[in-house]
């Protein structure tokens, strides 16, 4: 579980395309998922406020998401309590895994801040995004880490998937053309509540699809321009399972 902050789609350097840049070493983490804090806040979530707020929770296709190698999980994002509940489906009580999400710099200040960064999430600067918040991703990638990145970007209330940002499908890519045979793993998830606006016992639904394997888009050979076109095709197959896993609950009778 992790404080309510915004997190994001991770943004490009607007100066810069994802297919030239030479991406360099940073400092030190920015972010950790601290040994004490990350299990008490899990348990705290998984047993106590997620159980109290919210009414029937369903869950299905946990068995996408792998236990092991890099994973960005890719959900809708509806509301502020999507970063509560997505652990129930993927956290470490299910996978062993801590989630490290991708948040907003301003979310990341004062107290709450310093509990974000000890429960592994890591600000991205969305005004001014930098190289070195690209590389801190990567690595995280490079280590197998599992990471959280909302594709359509900010919340939306509509029971729709909308235009996906650029940057999941890129920083993907990079990960895996910085290691070829990393074998990332982009798995769509979709969030739904009985309620635009989730109030007291509403009904939380949370479908996870089967995973994309990134390096079935690259064979190492690709110009800046194929990689740029590759990277949209990657881009799309992840809206179409994103619409896939809406429709079937939509529509569970097909």
């Amino acid at each position: 579980m992790i404080p309510m902050a915004t997190p994001l789609t991770f943004p490009m350097p607007s100066s810069e395309s994802p297919e030239s840049v030479a991406v360099p070493a940073i400092a030190p983490a920015q972010s950790r998922c601290s040994p004490v804090l990350t299990p008490l806040a899990y348990f705290l979530g998984r047993r106590l406020v997620v159980p109290l707020y919210f009414g029937p929770i369903t869950i299905t296709g946990q068995h996408h998401v792998s236990q092991s190698g890099p994973v960005i999980l890719a959900p809708t994002h509806r509301a502020r309590w999507d970063s509560i509940v997505l652990p129930l489906a993927a956290g470490r009580p299910v996978t062993g895994r801590d989630l490290r999400f991708m948040v907003t710099s301003d979310e990341v200040r004062g107290a709450q801040g310093w509990l974000i960064r000890h429960l592994g999430g890591f600000p991205v600067n969305v005004r001014r995004p930098t190289i070195a918040s690209l590389r801190y991703g990567i690595d995280l990638l490079l280590d197998e880490e599992m990471l959280v990145i909302y594709p359509e970007g900010g919340i939306r209330r509509e029971d729709k998937i909308h235009n996906l940002k650029p940057g999941l499908t890129r920083l993907a890519m990079q990960a895996e053309m910085a290691k070829p045979g990393l074998n990332v793993q982009i798995v769509p998830v979709d969030i739904h509540y009985g309620e635009a606006y989730p109030s007291w016992r509403c009904p939380v639904q949370i479908n996870v699809g089967e995973a994309i394997a990134v390096n079935q888009y690259l064979n190492g050979q690709e110009s800046p321009e194929e990689l740029k076109a590759k990277a949209k095709q990657l881009s799309t197959a992840l809206r179409v399972r994103l619409e896939a896993l809406v429709d079937s609950r939509q529509n569970p009778a097909k």
